[in-house]
């Protein structure tokens, strides 16, 4: 089997290097990645990868997050040019955790006649106000929740890796896919989970917003409830001023997070944790 891992990415250097390390030791082949015009060290860590034959750069410098054509197209590239079985859509806070430790022998796993499977998404929450942030984000974070909703309090959507045939096409947010004329057979995964660490910090969480929401409103191709959880940060917090308070919110005082963790949707995790190290 050939697994390929697609990237889109933008201002992504605190984690990037985690994400790529972290799925080409559990199994990925190659990752195809596409740097969104940023303008920190995102690219330059790409460009490591790509020198060890690891991972396929492409650029697209226009700021209006066309996310379905550009991950269709890396998915294509898959399918196409490197003969990719199975290809996954990742963000880069996204770590695709498989249960028996190998992306790879989860998937032979799937029945032949399965073509997508959506994963589960747990959110991590910030680090603690206390936490060392000389330390990795991983190595600050380490609780999420056993169930995640998004901004606007509505289940967070599964993501989808699935089979390669030419011609497939991925949605806006990684969401689903389709096939001309062609039904795929969806089921939800088992045995993969996904640890999803879309905060790390009040700095990143606020050029996060403000960078995505913009780019989605410059783009004319899709509907308004495309990115509706950006959006809706963006115009209810961000632009009246309240975002660090919402950020504030997210994390439970120190003193009280153990009875959270009793009592809440709230639970330790420590897996990324252990892979990474001190990484």
């Amino acid at each position: 089997m050939r697994l390929v891992l697609t990237l889109l990415c933008r201002n992504e250097a605190d984690i990037i290097r985690s994400t790529i390390d972290f799925h080409l030791a559990h199994g990925v082949d190659l990752i195809i990645a596409t740097d969104n015009g940023s303008i920190d060290e995102t690219p330059q860590i790409l460009e490591e990868y790509a020198r060890q034959s690891v991972l396929r750069l492409l650029h697209q410098s226009e700021h209006t997050h066309d996310q379905a054509v550009w991950v269709t197209h890396m998915a294509r590239l898959a399918t196409d040019e490197y003969g990719a079985d199975w290809v996954i859509h990742c963000d880069a806070d996204e770590f695709w955790w498989p249960a028996c430790g190998d992306l790879k022998k989860e998937l032979a796993e799937i029945p032949a006649e399965v073509d997508v499977l959506s994963v589960e998404r747990h959110n991590f929450l910030p680090p603690l106000e206390e936490a060392d942030t000389s330390q990795p984000f991983h190595q600050r974070q380490t609780i999420r929740e056993r169930v995640s909703l998004n901004a606007v309090g509505q289940p967070l959507p599964d993501k989808v890796c699935h089979r390669c045939y030419s011609g497939i096409s991925v949605s806006d947010g990684n969401h689903a896919v389709a096939l001309e004329g062609k039904e795929l057979l969806v089921v939800r995964s088992a045995g993969i989970d996904i640890l999803h660490y879309p905060i790390r910090s009040y700095v990143q969480f606020e050029r996060k917003i403000r960078e995505g929401a913009e780019a989605l409103e410059r783009n004319q191709r899709i509907s308004p409830g495309v990115g509706a959880t950006w959006r809706s940060l963006y115009k209810v917090y961000l632009q009246t001023g309240r975002l660090r308070q919402y950020y504030d919110a997210l994390i439970p005082p120190a003193y009280e997070l153990t009875d959270f963790l009793l009592q809440s949707n709230l639970i330790e995790d420590l897996r990324l944790q252990r892979a990474l190290g001190n990484e």
